[in-house]
């Protein structure tokens, strides 16, 4: 058993994003570090994604340097192959497949153009803990695209970069950061703390559209606003996001749910590749001009380099974490879902120990 230094930090019993489909190509392979762990996906000859550890049980050649076959994935050194569930099912020039020829396979579900994977007990592995995100399957209603990137940070100051959004004022000026800093510091915030983690919901009423959202909407210098922001975290490492705007007088409050304004769906998803870097996986859809590709397409661009923007502070405040490690840390009012959404992650931690322990 493991003691607790030894033990991850983070949870690997819990379900986190490998990969968006279409990176998985057909007799392709897709080889990725995830929560420490090398990996790599390919599709079987009827479609499936498997998961299998980057390692063939023979002299230990990655198996990213194979390729696949109809029978598996083969490994590129002496050929053998092996199947998605990670047993070897032909070894050139023998006869037999001893039981002990296998590698570590994990569960995997695709679903919604999202890659699953599941890196704890096999055992332990429960779909329906799997986040819905219904926008992916609404095309029409919902033209999304979507991305991955590489950030070199621990993967939970993303999301704490997302559960406090008073640092929008002061690092998104050009792009979702319009408006006085006062009134966006101090927006009205909902905080409910959930079994799964934290939501919330922040507010900015009467306010000038920032510019992503002017640009996006068609709206001039005269138009005013009552903004939201609807975020919830599912621990380890899904955020789901609302956010929109509609002209004051439309009433905003009362009806989210209207035509026009301004409105985006987004996800978030910070899989752990090391202690010191993460994959980013995000996808936005546009809502309130969907029979428009131009606008789906330039507000996939902005929302890109809005993240762009954050980058360079996530991977400034990692390394300056890890320079003075041990020093303490203030917490202030506006952590107010940053704190919830921490303990969520330390209690699947926690259960990550129980299981360990049995």
């Amino acid at each position: 058993m493991p003691t607790e230094d030894q033990r991850p930090p983070w949870p690997v019993n819990a379900w986190y994003m490998a990969a968006w489909g279409h990176e998985v190509e057909e007799d392709g392979i897709l080889a990725r570090t995830l929560l420490g762990q090398r990996v790599v996906l390919f599709r079987d000859a009827a479609g499936a994604v498997h998961a299998l550890e980057d390692r063939c049980c023979h002299r230990a050649v990655p198996l990213r340097l194979g390729k696949v076959v109809p029978e598996g994935l083969k490994c590129g050194y002496h050929g053998m192959i092996f199947a998605g569930d990670g047993r070897c099912v032909s070894i050139p020039g023998q006869d037999s497949v001893p039981p002990q020829a296998c590698v570590r396979s994990f569960p995997v579900v695709e679903r919604q153009e999202f890659v699953w994977i599941w890196m704890g007990d096999p055992a332990a592995a429960d779909e329906s803990q799997i986040i819905d995100y219904p926008w992916n399957d609404d095309p029409e209603h919902w033209p999304h695209q979507h991305a991955v990137f590489h950030i070199d940070c621990d993967f939970m100051l993303l999301i704490d970069n997302l559960m406090d959004l008073t640092h929008v004022p002061h690092v998104h000026t050009k792009t979702i950061g319009g408006g006085p800093v006062m009134a966006q510091v101090n927006a009205r915030i909902d905080v409910e703390r959930k079994e799964t983690g934290v939501h919330f919901v922040r507010w900015i009423l009467d306010s000038v559209p920032p510019p992503t959202f002017a640009r996006s909407a068609g709206w001039g210098d005269e138009v005013r606003v009552d903004r939201w922001a609807d975020f919830e975290y599912v621990a380890p490492a899904s955020v789901l996001q609302w956010t929109g705007s509609l002209e004051v007088g439309r009433g905003a409050e009362e009806n989210r749910e209207q035509p026009g304004g301004f409105n985006i769906r987004l996800y978030h998803g910070a899989t752990p590749e090391t202690e010191d870097s993460c994959h980013y996986f995000w996808c936005a859809a546009n809502g309130h001009k969907p029979g428009d590709p131009a606008v789906t397409e330039t507000l996939f661009k902005e929302v890109a380099d809005t993240f762009m923007e954050d980058v360079e502070f996530l991977e400034a405040q990692h390394q300056s974490l890890k320079e003075t490690a041990g020093m303490p840390l203030l917490d202030i009012k506006h952590d107010i879902a940053r704190r919830p959404a921490r303990r969520a992650l330390d209690k699947l931690m926690a259960r990550d120990a129980r299981i360990a322990a049995e």
